[in-house]
């Protein structure tokens, strides 16, 4: 029996929950998550407060095998990530030397000013995750990975993070056209398949376009016979619903 892999993503940040920043972290993780075979679970966005980011923290590790943050690493007052990291697992904070050390590879002597020195203070016992655009670096303790928020870094980051991951059986997605078929048409029959096999996962998507309405189903599973045998039977409804079409 293939293993299952989960992950949790924690997005850190006042700017996402008031609109400002509009986030594009969900959709690349949880696709690239997809890609090498881990399902994520569950996102959470929390504001730039200690006390919330040490609740989801505590929370989500516990119950999933990995967490990924992103943002609230950087050099300003509202970056507390790192210490709510730490708090969080109950260990020291401080100035690590490795960090520094990186962030001498971009900024002279006189310019790692205090500001700048925030973005080297990893928890103790943490291992530095390698930034190579902008040289600060993320942080791994325990099964949280601490990354940036800046969608080009953080994806550095998690490719640079992925090859330690454990991963389990990658997911199998086909997706089947209903042809102008209505989701009230379909939907008994589907709810019939879906309930067949609790290994499948089925959903149906409906889409507006400039050449008008479309139906998807889309199937998901790690075994193929499932996926397969489940689209086999969606395409048999489809074809029986077909002489008997509603108004979309």
């Amino acid at each position: 029996m293939a293993i299952s892999v989960t992950a949790a993503l924690l997005i850190i940040g006042d700017e996402i929950l008031t609109g400002r920043t509009k986030d594009k972290n969900i959709g690349y993780i949880a696709e690239y998550l997809t890609g090498i075979g881990i399902d994520l679970r569950e996102v959470r966005v929390v504001p730039d407060v200690e006390e919330e980011i040490v609740a989801a923290v505590n929370a989500l590790r516990g119950r999933y095998t990995y967490l990924f943050t992103t943002g609230g690493i950087g050099p300003t007052h509202d970056d507390i990530t790192a210490d709510s990291i730490a708090k969080a697992f109950g260990v020291g904070i401080g100035v690590d030397p490795r960090a520094v050390a990186l962030l001498q590879e971009r900024y002279q002597p006189h310019e790692l000013n205090e500001a700048r020195l925030r973005m080297a203070r990893i928890p103790e016992g943490a291992d530095l995750i390698e930034n190579p655009i902008s040289k600060a670096p993320g942080f791994r303790i325990g099964n949280v990975f601490v990354m940036a928020g800046v969608p080009s870094i953080m994806q550095a980051m998690l490719d640079i993070i992925a090859p330690s991951l454990q991963t389990g059986a990658r997911m199998i997605i086909e997706t089947i056209e209903a042809e102008g078929l209505a989701e009230g048409i379909y939907a008994e029959g589907l709810g019939q398949i879906a309930l067949s096999d609790e290994g499948v996962s089925i959903g149906s998507y409906p889409s507006f376009s400039t050449s008008g309405f479309r139906n998807q189903i889309v199937v998901r599973g790690k075994d193929p016979e499932s996926v397969a045998s489940a689209a086999a039977a969606i395409r048999e409804l489809l074809g029986r619903l077909k002489g008997d079409r509603a108004p979309l």
